[in-house]
C-alpha cells in the first residue's frame, strides 16, 4: 500500500475527541471542519506558560535525495512514547505545495506513522501558507507604492530590495522586472522566493506572541537609502498590517496522529535556507499539554538540529531533553560508497557534532523493507563503541509498536537532568561563529569569505546586527558545502559567497554554495501523478 492508501485507509477521529481527551475545553480551540482545529490566543497564551513536558529532537545524518524518514520517526516515536504510557504530542512542519509538485513529496510522516488528514495538510491546510504569502506581498506592495510616490525615505533601487514570494517551484520567476509601462512604477529588477524561503516564514515561526510578531515584521530590512543605512518595513508603516493579515496563522494547528493522537503542525521554513523548524508557540504549546514533545529539525543534523539547537532554543530559554539522531543503512551505504562501514562515519560525524550541546543522544535506525538485520546489528555495535545506543525502529510498518523500544529508551534517557550549551556566544564575532560551526559542527578546519561577504560582514558590524546568530545556507547533501563531497570530508573550508540580513527573523544567514531560494520542476515532477475522481478522492500524494 502507498502512503495515501494507508491515509485514507485509517478511520479518522472528529477532532473534537481528539482535543477533549487532551484535556482542553471548547473554548480553547477553533474547529476548521471535522478534523482540523487552530488553538485560540487565549489557549496559546496560557499553554505558552504551562512547560509540564519534555522536549525531544528529531533530527537525521546527510540524506539521499528521498529522505531518511526523519518525519516518520518523529510521529512514530509520539505513537510509541503513547504505547508506554506517556502523553505525548509530535510538533512537526507544514508541507509546502512547490515540494509536492517537484520531487521531495509532502510531509506528513509515512506508512502507519502519519498526522492525518494527509490530503488536507499537504494541500493549503488551515490557510497560513496563503497568509504568509499574502503578508509578504503586501509589503511588496507597499514598497513599490513608496517608491512611486515620492520615494521619501531615497531607498536606493539599484540595491537589493524586499522580493515577492510564492508557494510553487517557478525558475521563470527567480529573476525578473518589475515597473515596465506608464504609470506601473519604478523599473526595477525583482525576483520571487518560495513561500517557505521567506523570511516571513522564519519570523512566523520565531515570534512568541502577536507583539513579538509585530515588532519582527517591523525590524524587517527592506533595502538600504542612498547613504546605505537599511531601511526597516516599520518605516514603510507595514507591520501593523501584515501582523493582522498574521495573527491566525500564528494560532498552532491541531490535527491527529495515525492512532488518534494529537498532533500539532505549524510553521514550515526550509531547512537548508531557514532554520528549518517548527514554530516556538507550538513548541510551546504542547509542552503545556504534554508529558513529552517529539519535533523535528529540517534535513540533517548539520542542517537544521544545528540551527535549533543555536537559533530556537536560545528563544526558547532551554535546550531538549534528549536527540534522537536517524539514520538508514541505505543512506550509510550511499555516503560510503555501497560500502557501511565507511559510511558510517557520516553517523559518526553528527554523533560528535551532537554530543557537544549536553543532552543525551540517541541514533534511530530506521528500518526498511531491504534491510539486513545484520546491517542494523552492526550498527548497533559500532555506536555502542563509541559510547551511543543505537535502537532499531520500525514506525512506517509498525506505526507506534515499531517504536517502543525507541520510545522506552528516550524515557529513559531524559530522566536524568542535562545541561545545555549552545556552540558560540551572541557577542562573538561573525567569523568566528562561522569557525565554530565549521570546527564543532561539519568537521572542516576554516572558513573563505568572499569579498562581497567581507563587505556585508562589515556592514553588519556598523549597523549593530553582528550579535545575530548565524543560519548557514548550504547543501543538505554534504556535511561541507560541497554536495559532492559525501561521507565525512576532512580538512575543507566553507565557502561564503554572501551575507544577507534577516533582522526581522533574528539571524545572518550565510550564504555558501548554489543556494536557490525559488527551485524549478524537473522535466517529470510529482504533480504529473496527483489526480482526484469524480468523488473527489485524491491520489499520488506520497
Amino acid at each position: 500500500m502507498t502512503n495515501l492508501d494507508i491515509a485514507q485507509s485509517a478511520e479518522l477521529r472528529p477532532i473534537s475527541e481528539i482535543i477533549r481527551d487532551s484535556g482542553l475545553g471548547f473554548e480553547d480551540y477553533e474547529p476548521l471542519g471535522h478534523y482540523k482545529a487552530k488553538l485560540t490566543q487565549a489557549a496559546v497564551s496560557r499553554l505558552s506558560q504551562t512547560k509540564r513536558g519534555k522536549l525531544i529532537l528529531v533530527t537525521a545524518i546527510n540524506p539521499t535525495p528521498a529522505g531518511e524518514g526523519k518525519t516518520t520517526v518523529t510521529i512514530g516515536l509520539a505513537q510509541g512514547l503513547a504505547k508506554i504510557g506517556k502523553v505525548s504530542i509530535p510538533a512537526t512542519r507544514e508541507p509546502a505545495l512547490g515540494p509536492i509538485f517537484g520531487v521531495k513529496g509532502g510531509a506528513c510522516g509515512g506508512g502507519y506513522s502519519q498526522v492525518l488528514p494527509m490530503e488536507d495538510i499537504n494541500l493549503f491546510f488551515t490557510g497560513d501558507f496563503p497568509a504568509i504569502t499574502a503578508a509578504h506581498n503586501l509589503l511588496s506592495a507597499m514598497l513599490d507604492a513608496h517608491l512611486q510616490h515620492g520615494n521619501e525615505l531615497q531607498i536606493d533601487t539599484r540595491a537589493a530590495l524586499w522580493p515577492r514570494t510564492i508557494d510553487m517551484n517557478d525558475r521563470s520567476l527567480r529573476e525578473i522586472v518589475v515597473g515596465l509601462g506608464s504609470g506601473n512604477g519604478v523599473v526595477r529588477e525583482d525576483g520571487f522566493v518560495i513561500t517557505p524561503a521567506s523570511e516571513i516564514m522564519a519570523i512566523l515561526c520565531l515570534s512568541t506572541s502577536i507583539t513579538d510578531l509585530k515588532e519582527r515584521l517591523g525590524n524587517i530590512v527592506v533595502g538600504r537609502n542612498m547613504k546605505r543605512a537599511p531601511v526597516f518595513a516599520r518605516d514603510l508603516r507595514a507591520n501593523g498590517v501584515m501582523a493582522a493579515l498574521l495573527a491566525t496563522a500564528l494560532r498552532p494547528n491541531l490535527v491527529q496522529t495515525m492512532e488518534g493522537g494529537l498532533a500539532l503542525v505549524h510553521g514550515g521554513p526550509f531547512g537548508n535556507i531557514a532554520h528549518g523548524c517548527s514554530s516556538i508557540v507550538g513548541t510551546q504549546s504542547a509542552l503545556g499539554l504534554a508529558d513529552f514533545v517529539v519535533t523535528e529539525a529540517g534535513f540533517g543534523a548539520d542542517l537544521g538540529a544545528e540551527k535549533f539547537l543555536n537559533i530556537v532554543c536560545p528563544r526558547l530559554g532551554y535546550g531538549p531533553d534528549a536527540i534522537v539522531l536517524v539514520a538508514t543503512v541505505r543512506a550509510l551505504q550511499h555516503h560510503g560508497g555501497g560500502d557501511l562501514n565507511l559510511g558510517y562515519q557520516n553517523l559518526k560525524r553528527h554523533i560528535r557534532h551532537l554530543s557537544q550541546y549536553g543532552p543525551p543522544v540517541v541514533v534511530a535506525i530506521n528500518q526498511r523493507a531491504e534491510d539486513s538485520l545484520d546491517d542494523h546489528q552492526f550498527l548497533i555495535e559500532r555506536c555502542a563503541e563509541d559510547g551511543i545506543t543505537a535502537i532499531t525502529a520500525n514506525p512506517w510498518n509498525g506505526g507506534g509498536a515499531g517504536c517502543e523500544a525507541l520510545a522506552q529508551h528516550v524515557a529513559t534517557a531524559t530522566e536524568t537532568p542535562s545541561p545545555f550549551a549552545s556552540l558560540y556566544q551572541a557577542s562573538d564575532p561573525i567569523e568566528a561563529k562561522l569557525q565554530a560551526l565549521v570546527e564543532k559542527v561539519y568537521g572542516g578546519i576554516g572558513v573563505e569569505l568572499s569579498d562581497k561577504a567581507k563587505k556585508d560582514a562589515t556592514w553588519l558590524q556598523k549597523h549593530g546586527f553582528a550579535e545575530l546568530p548565524i543560519c548557514v545556507a548550504k547543501t543538505q547533501y554534504s556535511v561541507s558545502d560541497d554536495p559532492t563531497l559525501l561521507n565525512a570530508p576532512e580538512g575543507f573550508n566553507l565557502h561564503v559567497r554572501e551575507l544577507r540580513l534577516s533582522a526581522g527573523a533574528g539571524f545572518i544567514i550565510a550564504v555558501c554554495g548554489d543556494i536557490l531560494l525559488m527551485p524549478g520542476l524537473g522535466k517529470a515532477p510529482s504533480a504529473f501523478n496527483i489526480d482526484i475522481d469524480a468523488e473527489g478522492k485524491i491520489t499520488g500524494l506520497f
